[in-house]
């Protein structure tokens, strides 16, 4: 390290000084670093916090959107059955035959099927009278 004239080597010298402000930068901007380093994952989780929360919004308005459309297009739907079912009963009102042809053709269809009639004698009144049957 020490020349012979005895002063030191410069080379020395700026290598220990390099290395004392390498250490003070490290010991002085390491804590400043970290501290940094900090505040900027907090910004990007904050960030990221705050766009799933705007992600989050935006699909429950989509599904608040949706049912209103749906329920909107229910109440359509039920309006058309409605009239249809006008129309329905417009047009078998005071038409007693065909209403009894629509009933014989119902019975035939079921009888095809398999279905069996049963018929209930009923009395003035309305109600069922009884009937007894004997199997032997």
């Amino acid at each position: 390290m020490k020349q012979q004239n005895g002063y030191f080597d410069p080379v020395a010298i700026l290598f220990i000084g390099g290395v004392f402000v390498i250490g003070g930068l490290i010991f002085i901007g390491g804590p400043q670093y970290n501290v940094w380093q900090q505040s900027l994952a907090g910004k990007a989780e904050l960030q990221k916090a705050e766009y799933t929360r705007q992600v989050a919004v935006l699909e429950a308005q989509a599904k608040k959107d949706s049912a209103q459309q749906l329920a909107e297009a229910e109440v359509i739907r039920a309006q058309g059955v409605a009239r249809a079912n006008q129309v329905i009963a417009g047009s078998l009102k005071d038409n007693k035959e065909y209403l009894q042809y629509l009933y014989i053709q119902n019975l035939e269809q079921g009888s095809e099927k398999g279905n069996k009639l049963i018929m209930v004698p009923i009395g003035l009144d309305g109600t069922p009278v009884p009937t007894f049957s004997v199997d032997k």
